[in-house]
């Protein structure tokens, strides 16, 4: 997976650094954001390979990031997954599937998952 870059949206810097040195160590390249804003004010200027995106933040939820980033033309085709610590309903999978969520890693993770799973998104 050498090359490929992951966004990192996290309001909480243990975790940012947490999921950064696990996925460095895998061999991705990664990129710390700690709010929507600078999620999308950073995605005017990169384009990741990968997405992974807190839902629960202070400045906008990972839904309404989520929703940014699908009605932009030039980010609509993004790759996002949620790594979050909320656990949803059915009801709630299906809005995440209606926004093209294409994963959903809950909080607390395994690292060796955390991997296995970036790695499946990224093919």
């Amino acid at each position: 997976m050498k090359n490929k870059t992951i966004m990192i949206v996290d309001d909480e810097l243990d975790v940012r650094n947490l999921v950064e040195n696990i996925l460095k160590t895998a061999g991705f390249e990664v990129i710390k954001v700690k709010n929507g804003s600078d999620c999308l004010k950073k995605l005017s200027k990169s384009k990741p390979d990968l997405i992974l995106l807190d839902f629960f933040m202070p400045d906008m939820s990972g839904r309404q990031i989520l929703e940014e980033i699908r009605n932009n033309p030039k980010t609509k085709d993004q790759k996002v997954a949620f790594l979050t610590i909320a656990n949803f309903s059915n009801v709630g999978l299906n809005e995440l599937n209606k926004l093209d969520c294409l994963d959903y890693i809950r909080k607390p993770f395994n690292a060796d998952n955390l991997v296995k799973r970036v790695k499946a998104l990224l093919k």
